[in-house]
């Protein structure tokens, strides 16, 4: 069942229609969006053509992109930095949406201090040979509604026009393509009928294409992506939205409402959004595979045909669940002298170092002579064959789309029959005595942001 197909105007390309306009000759035109320096900067040549002095930067996390393409970080020995303090934000918000200026500037003594509501960033710039330089950022931002309802801060267009004769014609906030997609998002899903029981769906896809940006800022494993963020913006709005719309409390990991699953994707045209209602697709036969390295050199998250074969090789009792969706949750009961432990990888299924943590574990035990545990690798098969559907696109990102099951839970959660995933607990804890579970996560490698909620 289709709920939206939604086409929305790239608007830096209506900006440049606007203003390369001869009418615009000699303006300066100042505008904020969701896109990256390479757009931008091609956009303000087109308009330098044209007479008119434009500059184009990102409204996203504005005071560390000022520090990326504009500030002079050559000499600099200090910064100090007023941000914002606003009613609608936490009051750290700003200095939070700054990161990872400080690795950025390492060496550099930065120092932070609250300031007023008006929504820039003062900043003083001290360097070497005793310059000092002072630049007011613009963090342009504009109340808007969570899916709970409440209202919120959350980054916005914006554009600052003088004409030809210095006069201001405009000072405003835009709504950009970016803030317009996901809102209409929302929207669709609050005005559908959804029934009465959990689950409301079996998946729920939004395909997003939409102009962006993504890099890596230089910092760490860091990596600076709208894509991300609006993957992420989207999968925790909606979730918040069910998690109303049942009368559960917020956080509730019970929660079942389907399998929602954004698709965000980079396009230099027409942002597009198309939302439907779809069934489980049927599932392939998967066999046991052999890695083509050791385990402990393996660099990226194992295919469950390798995870199948790194069980197998363990030997031991197998024992089994199954998912919503018809995937094994394998599982195999090693016997030995002492207490046995029961360890497991993958509850939260984007995060795949756990199972190569736990197939290691295994081995190590097993390798030790005085094993004594049970173990499954990977007790949420639905939601890594997710992961590695949306890894084809992204690789570097965190998809916590693909946290959770089939069923939209998180399966230690999950409250009543039937148990599918969670059986397989069932069945560890009852075959092997285990009264201690070790239970391996993993954590990102780089920041988590909802920009269109209020940054986090």
């Amino acid at each position: 069942m289709i709920l939206l197909e939604k086409t929305f105007d790239r608007t830096l390309d209506a900006w440049l229609h606007a203003y390369h306009d001869p009418a615009w000759r000699g303006a300066t035109v100042h505008g904020w969006l969701f896109e990256g320096p390479q757009a931008r900067r091609a956009a303000e040549a087109r308009l330098a053509q044209a007479g008119v002095r434009a500059r184009f930067r990102s409204a996203y996390k504005p005071l560390l992109h000022y520090f990326l393409e504009e500030a002079d970080r050559e000499g600099l020995v200090a910064v100090h930095v007023r941000y914002p303090v606003h009613p609608l934000a936490q009051p750290n918000r700003f200095t939070l949406e700054a990161y990872p200026l400080a690795a950025l500037l390492a060496g550099v003594d930065l120092r932070f201090e609250a300031g007023s509501d008006a929504l820039h960033y003062d900043v003083t710039l001290r360097y070497a040979d005793g310059r000092e330089h002072h630049e007011c950022v613009h963090a342009p931002n504009q109340p808007a509604p969570g899916a709970d309802g409440v209202d919120g801060l959350s980054p916005c267009g914006w554009l600052r026009v003088c004409d030809a004769a210095g006069e201001p014609r405009l000072d405003a906030a835009q709504n950009t393509e970016f803030q317009a997609a996901f809102r209409t998002i929302v929207d669709t899903v609050r005005a559908h009928a959804w029934g009465v029981r959990e689950p409301y769906f079996e998946r729920l896809e939004i395909r997003v294409d939409i102009p962006g940006m993504e890099f890596d800022p230089g910092v760490d494993e860091e990596l600076l992506s709208t894509y991300e963020a609006m993957h992420e913006d989207i999968y925790f709005s909606l979730l918040e939205f069910f998690q109303g719309y049942a009368n559960r409390p917020p956080g509730d990991r019970g929660l079942q409402p389907g399998q929602i699953i954004p698709l965000v994707r980079r396009t230099d045209g027409l942002a597009r959004v198309r939302m439907s209602i779809e069934p489980f697709e049927p599932l392939e036969p998967v066999g046991p595979a052999a890695l083509a390295e050791l385990l402990a050199q393996t660099t990226a998250p194992l295919d469950a045909g390798r995870i199948a074969g790194q069980m197998a090789q363990l030997g031991g009792v197998p024992f089994q669940a199954v998912s919503r969706q018809g995937r094994p949750v394998l599982g195999a009961y090693v016997a030995g002298p002492g207490p046995a432990v029961f360890i497991s990888g993958a509850q939260h299924a984007n995060e795949s170092s756990g199972v190569v943590g736990a197939l290691r574990a295994a081995q190590a035990l097993v390798a030790g002579g005085q094993a004594h545990f049970a173990l499954i690798a990977a007790e949420n098969p639905d939601g890594y064959a997710l992961h590695a559907r949306l890894r084809a696109e992204h690789p570097r990102h965190m998809h916590h789309a693909s946290r959770y099951s089939a069923l939209g839970d998180d399966i230690a959660y999950r409250e009543r029959a039937p148990f599918f995933e969670r059986e397989g607990r069932h069945q560890a804890r009852a075959i092997s005595g285990a009264q201690l579970h070790i239970n391996l996560h993993g954590y990102p490698a780089h920041e988590w942001t909802r920009p269109l909620s209020g940054y986090l």
